[in-house]
């Protein structure tokens, strides 16, 4: 639908959001609910939520693709680990097969949605790319609108920034025009998009240099996954997507499992890896050992040693300490290591945000989410016919948002079956006394510890458990019956 055909209003299910979770749902309701009416609301012009916004160079997933595609649409691509062009480009695909493209409405920001009683159902406020408002009512708001700002990223008080000679730039807001071809330049930060970003601007810049207050855990793994390609080439994509779905998953909860409860083995075995490929020379101590557990913070994947590669060849290296001042032409370190730089990167993480800004009412008063609990992982108590996806820290973001998906269907039909119009999440009185948690625990990287407290709250067993455990949610989601005494439905 382009942006000036009007949406059907009401509709049954209105989506927020037209990245990896916004597609996801939209297929599923194409695939299992066809009857149902829906719209997808999307402030961006063009589909693909961080893998359309993020324009770094090198940008690519950070989990493997095999788990990160759609579970109704295997990935064939011989690469586990994708170029952010390729992953735009499958999810064009997923959109034009599903035939979700013409409910899609670009430019289109909801700033505001209503929940009344009286009518159970929503209204969205809505403004535009003209900056024209209106509202659309739906049944339901599925809310996938991705859990940060995108319209800044998070920079930390840096000394002196300001008296820096040349750009700046956060990765969130890349330059197109930015040259940096046989520039010196600095990357402040160790996470995901540092250690994807490095490689990439070593290949022309003149050196690169991370610079890291702490150690985060990196990992390698082949770009090409060999029993992944022969399964594509003997069996039919459905088949070999399924067996190298269930391979990677596996593989990922094994890892994860491990990790928390043999800590010391897996930290050993990381380390030997890195010492490996830059050799017992190199300071892996310094700087590629973390003072944290494996997986109490998220692991750094890089496809065949990139990183490593380039700082063993000399086209990066890695300043591991606290930043005195930035001046002109680089950092001062507080041990007074200089780091001269014409560039300097700030990839220092994002801001996170719950609904996407989105202010939420009921019967006229604002809904305060941290006043609440997660239900599942993804509905709140208090608050009827919203669900909200929220992927998993500790592997691919599409498995949860397949799993809502599929549950928000299994939730339509049986609501159909009932002849109810409203469900909601409902804490008993024997629950409200449980433990409360935050909406992640254990789990204690810096852009989560900023915004837990704007976030539901969990207690310590399901339904209200966020158990950030794919294959537990799973068999929870197929097992629980719907009116499981926590969901009610009228």
């Amino acid at each position: 639908m382009n942006t000036t055909a009007p949406v059907a209003n009401p509709v049954d299910v209105l989506i927020v959001g037209a990245g990896i979770s916004g597609i996801s749902a939209a297929c599923h309701l194409e695939r299992e609910c066809p009857g149902k009416s829906y719209a997808i609301l999307e402030a961006r012009d063009e589909i693909g939520g961080t893998w359309d916004l993020f324009r770094f160079p090198g940008i690519r997933s950070d989990s493997d693709m095999y788990t990160f595609g759609f579970s109704f649409k295997p990935w064939t691509n011989p690469k586990v680990i994708s170029d952010a062009d390729a992953i735009r480009d499958y999810l064009q695909e997923s959109v034009d097969e599903f035939g979700v493209r013409d409910h899609i409405r670009f430019g289109h920001k909801v700033t505001s949605a209503a929940w009344d009683s009286g009518s159970a159902g929503w209204t969205a406020q809505v403004v535009d790319g003209q900056g024209r408002e209106f509202e659309i009512r739906a049944r339901f708001l599925f809310m996938c609108c991705g859990y940060y700002n995108y319209e800044a990223g998070y920079t930390p008080d840096l000394p002196g920034l300001e008296d820096f000679g040349g750009p700046v730039v956060h990765p969130q807001h890349w330059p197109e025009e930015l040259d940096y071809s046989g520039k010196r330049m600095a990357v402040i930060g160790s996470g995901a998009t540092a250690v994807t970003l490095i490689p990439a601007l070593a290949q022309k810049a003149a050196k690169v240099t991370m610079i890291q207050r702490s150690p985060s855990y990196i990992v390698s793994r082949p770009g090409k996954d060999r029993i992944a390609a022969l399964l594509n080439a003997l069996l039919p994509a459905r088949w070999a997507g399924a067996i190298n779905r269930w391979r990677f998953v596996r593989l990922q909860d094994t890892v994860y499992r491990r990790s928390r409860e043999q800590p010391g083995k897996i930290r050993d075995y990381l380390l030997k890896r890195v010492r490996k490929v830059l050799g017992e020379d190199y300071d892996v101590e310094k700087h590629f050992t973390p003072s944290y557990e494996p997986w109490t913070q998220r692991l750094c994947l890089v496809p065949d040693n990139d990183l490593f590669l380039a700082i063993r060849e000399g086209k990066a290296d890695v300043v591991t300490g606290k930043i005195g001042r930035i001046s002109e032409n680089g950092i001062m370190m507080e041990d007074g290591e200089l780091v001269e730089a014409d560039i300097l990167v700030t990839a220092t993480g994002l801001n996170l945000q719950v609904l996407g800004g989105v202010r939420l009412f009921r019967d006229g008063e604002e809904f305060d989410p941290a006043n609440s609990f997660n239900y599942h992982g993804m509905m709140f108590s208090g608050l009827p016919n919203l669900v909200y996806t929220f992927g998993y820290v500790n592997a691919s973001w599409t498995l949860r948002a397949d799993l809502n998906s599929r549950y928000f269907c299994k939730l339509l039909k049986a609501m159909d079956a009932k002849g109810a119009r409203r469900c909601e999440p409902v804490l008993g009185e024997d629950e409200m006394g449980l433990p409360e948690l935050d909406w992640i625990d254990d789990f204690n990287p810096g852009y989560m510890q900023r915004a837990m407290h704007l976030f539901p709250k969990q207690k310590d067993r399901a339904p209200w458990r966020n158990t950030q455990d794919y294959l537990l949610d799973r068999r929870l989601l197929e097992q629980s019956p719907i009116e499981d005494g926590a969901l009610q439905l009228s």
